[in-house]
């Protein structure tokens, strides 16, 4: 057994009194929120909090802190004496919830377990006290099924099978139409399975449940369910969880009673207004589950005024108090309103980007803290496309809206389907009754989620918000068959596993076939197709356009674009670029000017070679022409070819094939002969560490000279037509401080030459990109002969890692990211420990040798929202990125520029 290192901690135990919403660290989200309340004198029931440190000590060594039972014992004593009465006394029984709390939300992730001490005699004494012997004998089948499956580990389904075959008994539909003498035998059939799958009888001893219940909770942090989520979620894995001791308050105790979720804001839409369900005669678990359907929110003030309120003066009280959408907790338990925990809110994209902006109109918050409410990920999102509203659809449901998006795919009726047909390259839609948190790999692999069960709140749709799913809820019409692995619409069509649906989750729609899709009206904006303001904008779009406008004023680093002709970076300027960052020249040698390279690389004479640069310059430079007209009076940066030349011919075997068959033909093939020639002799056995970049410019005579003459002479046209051409030249791969000087060296004669046959002034900045480990260990020499670093980021985290990106994302990464080495593919988001470390000294070393040192980064990683954060932080000048994720990079270096100030809005 490992040594049992306890942290140096005052106590593992909170009573709700001590703590407050800023110690989610140590008390979870939950717990924290819950004292909060408390503070507030909300009506929350009395109960205490096992801090995350106990947890970690108890993964750590397998056993619970020394002092940990001790101080239950205390708090527990405490509470029994608040409340007048004892845990799972047999009379008057006092019973708890025990739920999990991590400090970030993770809805259905981890345990929980209700009714904690009631036993075969406590049942009686509960039944007594309440005067309702049904509503006691239901809350002990709970505590059996839940404690069964959560602690015991037993399968649910088992449970399940049992009730339906207790309501088909009975001949009923739900459970609230069984009564207290089926309950009963429901309760011993319950018994009988948990002796069955446990080899252990239900346990009697009230805190014997109550500990066994706290040691689930800390275990299920590292359940395969939790770590899945929190790997989608990027939350870390050593935080660990609360858990929460609460006085039970019962909704089920009749139609004067129930549970409810609520929130101060529509999580779809961001409308201010009343939203929620709520679910008579019911505990919280029913809600979430998604297994009765509910009634919304509204409907709570016909069932019981008072109860409703109260809520709605609650939820005011919490708004103003969070400063933000509030996600609520309640109970009524016989007239009497209980909250159960209320948290910021999960919210779609565009429902974040308009209560932000609701906020900052309300005088709740300031722009900087506004920017801290969304993130580059909600605003991919939104830019995603949408249903063509005017294209024939065959519709056959509807159910409730509650993440939007517009997903089209095969429908499938399980988790292991969803993730197997996904891996295989097909586009899914998860179909089910309700989700459970067992589905929660399957609704990572699909496109979007249906259910025919469940509202706002449920499980499917509280989890699918989170991830920025698709999701549609509650179709009731439509009758989902998972084990015949159909569904049935209105109107009797059946539609099969692998039929083609399309579901709508900002309408509630749900199509046959695939409905086309057009435009999202977020890139209509960028594009400058809509304009904010108009009286014709999409309220999303003015939402949009007033959040990148604070972005912009607040952030410090530009954003530029990779694009290599016109047409790309004019669009990539109507997206906000501040210039070009990655010109890649090798895209410019493909299609009609292939067999100009290829007579480059046959080439056996000198003569043959300058004969094919002089045919090649004419065609470069007005490449250049281009791209500087259209990117006037903005930097451009312009890479000088890069991959190795074997790149510009034919494939070998499809060349050996042409070869052979014209000598069995008897027919002409000198030519390919030649290139078959060619490609042996430059085939590398790994050409991405081969003759490519800087060497080329070395090897190849004139290969880089045409290049920066062809700059030049654009740039010069340019200016001659009174434009505003800044270009900046950028030199590849280099390893070593020689090979830029050389190069340079060259490059400043041509230079001089075009300067002086045109008469144009030209200043023309040469750089290089820092993409070999070497060129960043000796950043300081290498800022002698450079004017400006471009951190190619790809190629660094590549020979960094030693992985070949073509080949490792495809062979073990998703064994990786599964193990947990990785919380994210390196390529997606910056290695700060190692690539990033490199990205950091050569920073720092580059401007200790040329303080005006220009510095950028055009590898993937200058679009993706974390790696932006990072780059702001080592005080780096721009990210470049392709020009549909330079929106993204604005945004982000918004937030960047305002992060020390604004909170975890995660």
């Amino acid at each position: 057994m490992p040594e049992n290192k306890e942290p140096h901690v005052a106590k593992f135990v909170y009573d709700f009194t001590e703590g407050n919403k800023d110690l989610k660290d140590l008390l979870g989200g939950k717990g924290a929120n819950l004292a909060e309340m408390t503070n507030l004198g909300l009506p929350v029931p009395p109960g205490f909090t096992i801090t995350t440190e106990a947890c970690k000590v108890y993964l750590d060594s397998g056993e619970e802190p020394a002092a940990l039972r001790d101080e239950v014992s205390a708090h527990l004593d405490a509470l029994e004496q608040r409340m007048g009465k004892k845990l799972g006394q047999a009379d008057d029984p006092l019973l708890v919830s025990v739920r999990s709390g991590a400090k970030f939300s993770m809805p259905g992730m981890m345990d929980t377990v209700l009714n904690i001490g009631l036993s075969d005699k406590s049942v009686k004494g509960l039944s007594k006290q309440a005067g309702d012997e049904r509503f006691a004998w239901d809350s002990y089948r709970r505590l059996i099924q839940m404690f069964g499956k959560t602690v015991l580990g037993v399968d649910g389904d088992l449970f399940e099978e049992a009730l339906e075959k207790a309501k088909e008994a009975k001949g009923v539909q739900v459970d609230t139409e069984l009564d207290a003498a089926d309950l009963k035998k429901l309760v011993t059939a319950f018994k009988k399975i948990v002796k069955a799958e446990a080899g252990r009888d239900f346990p009697q001893d009230p805190r014997e449940q109550m500990d066994l219940a706290i040691k689930a909770v800390f275990e299920s942090w590292n359940g395969d369910r939790a770590k899945l989520y929190r790997r989608q979620e990027r939350i870390p894995g050593d935080l660990g969880t609360a858990v929460n001791v609460c006085s039970m308050v019962f909704g089920n105790l009749g139609p004067d009673s129930g549970t409810g979720v609520a929130f101060t804001r529509d999580p779809a839409s961001g409308q201010q207004g009343v939203y929620g369900d709520y679910l008579q005669n019911a505990q919280g678990e029913d809600v979430v589950a998604g297994i009765r359907n509910t009634v919304s929110l509204a409907e709570l003030e016909n069932i019981d005024k008072a109860s409703y309120d109260q809520l709605m003066q609650i939820m005011e009280t919490l708004e103003n108090h969070y400063l933000d959408l509030c996600d609520i907790e309640f109970t009524i338990e016989r007239g009497k309103l209980w909250m159960l925990q209320t948290r910021v809110g999960k919210r779609t994209a565009g429902a974040a980007f308009r209560i932000a902006t609701q906020l900052v109109d309300q005088g709740l918050i300031d722009e900087t803290e506004a920017l801290q409410r969304v993130n580059g990920a909600q605003l991919a999102q939104l830019m995603f496309p949408r249903f063509d509203e005017d294209a024939k659809a065959e519709q056959v449901g509807r159910g409730i809206a509650a993440s939007p998006g517009a997903a089209v795919g095969k429908a499938v009726f399980d988790s292991y389907t969803a993730v197997k047909w996904s891996r295989s390259g097909e586009k899914v839609i998860l179909v089910r009754r309700e989700t459970n948190p067992d589905d929660l790999d399957g609704m990572i692999a699909a496109e979007g989620i249906l259910t025919s069960r469940g509202g706002k709140t449920s499980h499917a749709a509280v989890v699918a918000r989170g991830m920025g799913k698709t999701c549609v809820c509650g179709a009731e019409e439509l009758e989902v068959d998972t084990k015949r692995r159909r569904m049935t619409v209105p109107g009797g069509h059946v539609v099969e596993e692998g039929d083609v649906i399309s579901i709508d989750g900002s309408s509630g729609k749900v199509y046959l076939g695939e409905v086309p899709v057009v435009p999202s009206p977020v890139v209509e904006y960028f594009e400058g197709r809509m304009h904010p303001g108009a009286d014709d904008a999409d309220e999303l779009v003015e939402a949009v356009h007033r959040m990148m406008a604070f972005a912009d004023r607040k952030r410090r680093l530009r954003v530029r674009a990779n694009a290599d002709n016109a047409e790309d970076a004019l669009r990539a300027r109507r997206f906000g670029a501040q210039g070009i960052g990655l010109c890649r020249t090798e895209h410019m040698f493909l299609g009609d000017r292939r067999e100009l390279v290829e007579r480059l690389i046959l080439a056996d004479t000198e003569a043959e070679r300058e004969e094919s640069l002089k045919q090649l310059l004419p065609l470069q430079k007005q490449d250049f022409v281009e791209l500087f007209e259209a990117m006037d009076g903005l930097p451009v940066t312009v890479r000088l070819l890069d991959p190795p030349l074997h790149e510009f011919l034919p494939d070998i075997t499809e060349l050996s094939v042409r070869v052979a068959l014209a000598e069995s033909r008897q027919e002409p093939h000198e030519n390919e002969l030649r290139l078959l020639q060619a490609v042996h002799r430059l085939h590398e056995q790994n050409p991405m560490l081969g003759l490519r970049g800087v060497r080329l410019g070395l090897v190849i005579p004139g290969l880089f000279t045409m290049q920066v003459r062809a700059i030049a002479e654009a740039a010069a046209e340019r200016k001659t037509a009174k434009g505003d051409p800044r270009a900046e030249i950028m030199i590849p791969l280099v390893g070593t401080v020689q090979e830029l000087e050389i190069v340079r060296d060259e490059a400043d004669q041509v230079i001089a030459e075009v300067e002086a046959a045109t008469g144009t002034r030209l200043k023309l900045a040469i750089g290089t990109m820092i993409e070999l480990p070497r060129a960043a260990l000796t950043a300081g020499q290498i800022a002698e002969a450079a004017e400006f670093f471009s951190f190619g980021t790809n190629d660094l985290t590549q020979t960094v890692w030693g992985f070949s990106r073509d080949d490792v994302e495809a062979s073990f990464f998703t064994a990786y990211l599964e193990k947990g080495i990785f919380g994210v593919s390196p390529f997606e988001t910056i290695d700060k420990d190692g690539v990033g470390s490199l990205v950091k000294s050569a920073a720092t070393a580059g401007r200790a040798t040329r303080p005006d040192l220009k510095l950028g980064v055009c590898g993937e990683h200058g679009g993706d929202p974390e790696s932006v954060h990072f780059f702001h932080e080592v005080g780096l000048d721009y990210v470049s990125c392709s020009p549909f994720r330079i929106p993204v990079a604005r945004l982000e270096a918004g937030r960047a520029a305002t992060e020390s100030r604004g909170s975890d809005h995660r």
